[in-house]
């Protein structure tokens, strides 16, 4: 095995890894094909194994690869931690990291990333919208913004806001299939689900507050949040919408609240992060900007 002599070719690494191929990398990283191969080749070559394993379709880490990627990732942020230690000053600067789902991020992200920027305009902020949960390590992503109790991975959580989910349709479903009484009259209910898998079990509170489970099914199915919400608007069936994408259609009567008396287990608002060991200047500026927009925004939701 040879020595590392340059810490850039981790980066090049890490970024093919976060992309899934070559030319993706090189255009994150402002470089050409022809040296983004290079360095891969250099960094294989000090290390004396071969990292990814190439194909005429797709780019995949072997197992030596995902092993360095691991650490590789860590390294990355102690570099980067010192970098900003040693700035003598702690204000916020680098690249930012962030993913959350497509609807959350077009409906609060996006909206609070110029009022951000202002605040720490030497941050740069990259925002990977999706419903799938993306490793957050592997992926090399600073922050998760997510809609759900978590189970424990050993990543840390930050509680920022308030969420429930509501069971609702528009007036026009209701008018022509009835409005379910009890989470079990759902079976003889269009329900559209969504999610990546699709959530086709959903949760309720029985009579005595104990949770009951309603496996639901029906004629649309998407990964896209949007997708099932514009659908529900459009009268094709019940949805179960998180409170913070369904208030203002609720205000207005384009939807309505089914089983009111049956609510869904909240779901936190949260942020999740690798480390809070070395958690960044930027990254706990963005988490102080949105935590407090989303707790001023969640003032105007109601109660459960």
């Amino acid at each position: 095995m040879g020595q590392i002599e340059n810490l850039s070719d981790i980066a090049v690494f890490a970024r093919i890894a976060a992309s899934g191929s070559l030319s993706a990398a090189a255009r994150d990283l402002g470089l050409s094909l022809a040296v983004v191969s290079k360095r891969l080749a250099r960094l294989e070559a000090a290390l004396g194994a071969r990292l990814v394993q190439r194909t005429t379709r797709r780019l995949s880490l072997t197992e030596e690869g995902a092993a360095f990627h691991e650490r590789a990732l860590r390294i990355l942020a102690e570099l980067e931690a010192a970098q900003e230690a040693m700035g003598g000053d702690g204000r916020p600067r680098g690249l930012l990291r962030v993913t959350t789902t497509a609807a959350f991020a077009r409906r609060q992200i996006a909206p609070i990333l110029a009022r951000f920027q202002t605040a720490c305009p030497e941050v740069r902020v990259q925002v990977t919208a999706t419903d799938s949960v993306l490793d957050l390590v592997q992926n090399g992503i600073d922050l998760a913004i997510r809609q759900a109790v978590l189970p424990d991975s050993g990543l840390m959580v930050r509680e920022l806001a308030p969420n429930w989910r509501v069971a609702c349709a528009s007036p026009d479903y209701l008018a022509r299939r009835g409005r379910p009484a009890t989470p079990r009259d759902l079976a003889g209910h269009a329900c559209i689900v969504y999610g990546d898998p699709p959530m086709t079990v959903w949760t309720f509170a029985g009579p005595d507050g104990s949770p009951v489970d309603v496996a639901v099914s029906g004629a649309i199915m998407s990964n896209d949040g949007e997708v099932a919400h514009e659908a529900a608007l459009a009268g094709a069936g019940i949805v179960l919408k998180s409170i913070w994408y369904v208030a203002e259609d609720l205000a207005a009567g384009r939807l309505v609240r089914v089983l009111e008396d049956h609510p869904s287990p909240a779901a936190p608002i949260q942020a999740v992060f690798p480390s809070a060991r070395h958690l960044a200047p930027k990254t706990r500026a963005f988490l102080d900007v949105l935590g407090a927009e989303l707790r001023v925004a969640a003032r105007r939701l109601g109660e459960p």
